[in-house]
């Protein structure tokens, strides 16, 4: 069914993992704070790469890891402060029972705007970039990624150092549509 991967093509959740957000603490396996070394050691060895720019102004190292679908961001001291989920093919996150990737742009976004009506919308929901959703509590911003003719969405998710200024704790790339 999947022998020959297209560049337009998204894997079924069926297919991806399965991993959990503990807000501003941990994704899947992944622990915010963590350094390169630990991150490729909690993914089993699979090791990411660093992108041809290795420090941008913001003081933020990205390293990329294609083959996962991951895309990493790591602060002073090497510690990582954001993680960005490919929606074709990175691994399934899950916020209170809720899928991040790989979904409709605007459902999700309803459903942030709806976690915000029931706590301090005023605090809860803010925007990055144009247009992108994000909330606070769960430390996640809803970017999206083309898929063919469709955007679907490819959640950012931060720590709580990077919550502080979520547009300038990581590089304006980290908010761009793919």
């Amino acid at each position: 069914m999947f022998d020959r991967w297209g560049v337009w093509d998204v894997l079924p959740d069926s297919r991806r993992r399965r991993w959990s957000l503990e807000p501003f603490e941990t994704v899947g396996p992944l622990r915010f704070g963590m350094r390169p070394h630990q991150v490729t050691r909690a993914l089993g060895g699979i090791a990411h790469t660093p992108q041809a720019l290795p420090q941008d102004r913001c003081g933020t190292v990205e390293r990329e890891c294609w083959q996962l679908g991951l895309t990493f961001y790591y602060g002073r001291g090497e510690r990582l402060r954001g993680i960005a989920v490919d929606a074709l093919k990175g691994p399934q996150v899950y916020a209170d029972g809720t899928a991040l990737v790989g979904r409709v742009p605007s459902e999700l976004e309803q459903w942030v705007v709806g976690r915000s009506e029931i706590r301090d919308p005023f605090c809860e929901l803010f925007y990055v970039g144009p247009g992108q959703p994000g909330s606070a509590s769960l430390g996640v911003v809803i970017c999206v990624q083309r898929a063919g003719d469709r955007l679907l969405t490819r959640p950012v998710l931060l720590s709580a150092e990077a919550m502080h200024a979520p547009a300038s704790s990581l590089p304006p790339d980290a908010w761009t549509t793919r």
